[in-house]
């Protein structure tokens, strides 16, 4: 089947590779970026007969979060951040998928961080399918957004000589994808 002269993967439930998916962040540290990703997760992607009848849901382990530098890595595990011990999970529930373009996508759903849940849409590339050499099927997509870290009460700071503050409010939440058909 094709969407708009592009060829659409089987419909079915793919689970995330972890092994070929990232999930990583980017946000301002002073006048630099800081990059992040989590490596604990899970999440599967329903793909349906249709872009639109499709959905995608996602829990990522908190206390996975890496960006290179241990104090920094323990400082957002803890109560400044995310509070891992008392909220392991971050998650995120799709609510719609739109085709809107060749290749292109909008994914609209509900991330919890915190327990506090918030909409958020995230514009998306598929990047195509195919079969493994083990003759498994795979789907290959990514897809970002920039969330404002306060609006989940991630909202520890200081402000610096310089004028503004440590830790930017915005967030760009970047998910590069490799899913496995499991049905």
């Amino acid at each position: 089947q094709e969407i708009a002269g592009v060829s659409y993967p089987p419909a079915g439930t793919y689970e995330l590779d972890a092994s070929h998916t990232e999930v990583g962040f980017v946000a301002r540290h002073m006048l630099t970026k800081t990059r992040g990703r989590f490596t604990e997760f899970s999440g599967s992607i329903v793909v349906g007969e249709t872009p639109e009848s499709s959905s995608v849901q996602v829990d990522v382990q908190t206390d996975s979060v890496q960006t290179n530098f241990e104090q920094r890595d323990a400082h957002l595990k803890g109560a400044d951040f995310f509070e891992s011990d008392e909220y392991p999970v971050m998650s995120f529930r799709s609510t719609a998928v739109r085709h809107t373009g060749e290749t292109s996508f909008g994914l609209d759903g509900d991330l919890t961080i915190k327990d506090v849940t918030k909409p958020v849409t995230l514009k998306g590339e598929f990047n195509g399918w195919g079969k493994d050499p083990f003759d498994n099927t795979k789907i290959f997509a990514e897809a970002s957004t920039t969330v404002e870290r306060e609006d989940w009460d991630l909202t520890w700071n200081v402000a610096v000589e310089t004028g503004g503050f440590l830790v930017g409010k915005k967030v760009d939440i970047v998910i590069d994808v490799e899913a496995i058909k499991v049905g």
